[in-house]
């Protein structure tokens, strides 16, 4: 009866898992982001919702459970997949799903307007798996694998302009945008402890996949008169595109003596080509009775040009100190994208290299491997802040972004089930106040507070059993 119990509760996991994939297909942004104009669009947090509450370091961390493995994905650095093992006789397989919510305020810097979007998106899915063999963990090696979606940017915004032209009267632009850029990923790492009393341990992993996405921009003008009618007018450029990606990461962890670890890592993010196709519309259009969009006089209009579409190189590195009591970790990390190399079509645009510095730290009160059945001792807290100027660059002005960070995870699992049966749920939270820009940026700046929830789960699959 367990084992049927079991298999039916595996079941509706993949169909939740496979149905979540499919809405994720079809969730759009709602909020509206000017910045998104330019470049790739808003880049969306690419950490894991456990990172996130630590500023977002990740180059070198490796989250450890109650059961020597992983309790959640590190979506930066593949190295860190080295870390997921076979445990207790059985194979860990690690499901990760992160939400987002966002609030955005977008205050003019030149009178009192203010306008506000909430938000709401799935920010990642992830499953990873231990691939290695007994025989492999017996010698200090193993590896894991993993695959994924998640988004990378997000393009959302719609703007409205009032103005006047002599001998005419008044005229109103609308600009507006969509669309988005996402991965589908597969990766690797292996890792390889040492010899000798500290066992140092030394991680390398690698990242690929398929980037795809579009980009949808349009300009509609319309000419205000008592006395004479004017066309309206309709300047739209779309582009979708595609193209294969690579990461690299390193991790290496050195058991300090009587001090707790040490670890340290480096991940690259190579340089993309993706090959695009844009349609260019210029027309004059009217609206139907019902508000609809009809097309007059087609101007101009070039389907399908091909192209490239250039994603800069990003590079970081960090480390992360665990004590050795194991209820302290703290961390920084460091990284640079190269967006000056960012091309559209052979065009540059209002972007600028950009780094970050995050810093964050987290607190787990039980003991590694204990066995306490105190609830409330295994949750974890975090806190941290990131800090560095934003890619978009307009008018020549650098905006900052910044945000201060706070994080918890949550057992859903009771500690006596996970230490009997390895398997657990856990929900992963993370909040973060931030801005981009100040009350001295020429136009807009924006607010951001972000509330992001995770779950973590581990079940026993890939083990052969008649009964629980």
């Amino acid at each position: 009866m367990h084992l049927v119990n079991s298999t039916t509760e595996k079941l509706r996991i993949i169909l939740l898992l496979s149905l979540t994939m499919t809405i994720y297909q079809n969730t759009y942004a709602q909020e509206n982001s000017p910045y998104s104009r330019y470049g790739m669009g808003d880049l969306v947090p690419g950490q894991n919702i456990t990172n996130r509450g630590m500023g977002g370091i990740s180059a070198a961390y490796s989250d450890y459970g109650i059961i020597g493995s992983p309790f959640n994905i590190n979506l930066v650095n593949p190295a860190s997949l080295g870390n997921i093992t076979n445990t207790k006789n059985f194979s860990n397989t690690l499901f990760d799903l992160g939400f987002e919510v966002d609030v955005r305020t977008l205050k003019s810097t030149i009178n009192t307007d203010k306008y506000k979007a909430t938000n709401a998106v799935i920010s990642y899915l992830q499953i990873a798996f231990p691939i290695s063999s007994k025989k492999m963990e017996k010698k200090g090696t193993s590896w894991g694998f993993s695959f994924g979606l998640r988004p990378l940017t997000r393009i959302n915004y719609k703007i409205e302009q009032n103005s006047r032209l002599n001998n005419i009267d008044s005229i109103n632009t609308m600009y507006e945008g969509t669309g988005g850029t996402n991965q589908v990923n597969v990766g690797t790492g292996i890792r390889k402890i040492g010899k000798g009393k500290n066992k140092n341990e030394f991680s390398i992993g690698l990242n690929t996949g398929y980037t795809f996405g579009n980009k949808d921009l349009t300009t509609r003008l319309t000419l205000i008169n008592d006395s004479v009618a004017y066309y309206k007018s309709n300047a739209e450029i779309q582009t979708r595109f595609t193209g294969l990606f690579v990461n690299t990461g390193l991790q290496y962890e050195m058991h300090l003596k009587n001090a707790g670890t040490l670890r340290l890592g480096a991940y690259a993010n190579f340089k993309q080509n993706l090959t695009a196709y844009k349609t260019s519309i210029y027309e004059t259009f009217g609206n139907d009775g019902n508000g609809g969009y009809i097309t007059i006089d087609s101007v101009y209009k070039a389907s399908d040009l091909k192209g490239k579409i250039i994603l800069p190189a990003t590079y970081g590195g960090g480390f992360t100190y665990r004590t050795k009591s194991n209820h302290w970790l703290f961390g920084a990390d460091y990284e640079k994208s190269n967006w000056s190399d960012y091309r559209n079509y052979n065009e540059k645009d209002l972007v600028a290299n950009s780094w970050t510095i995050r810093m964050g730290g987290e607190f787990y009160p039980v003991k590694f491997n204990s066995s306490s059945n105190n609830y409330w001792s295994y949750l974890k807290y975090r806190a941290g802040f990131y800090f560095g100027p934003d890619y978009i660059k307009i008018n020549n002005v650098t905006r900052n972004n910044y945000a201060v960070t706070l994080g918890s995870s949550f057992p859903l699992s009771t500690p006596r089930f996970i230490q009997s049966r390895g398997e657990y749920v856990t929900l992963n939270t993370s909040f973060e106040i931030g801005a981009r820009g100040n009350n001295q940026s020429l136009g807009l700046k924006e607010n951001v507070v972000r509330f992001n929830f995770g779950i973590s789960m581990n079940a026993r699959w890939f083990q052969k059993r008649s009964y629980d």
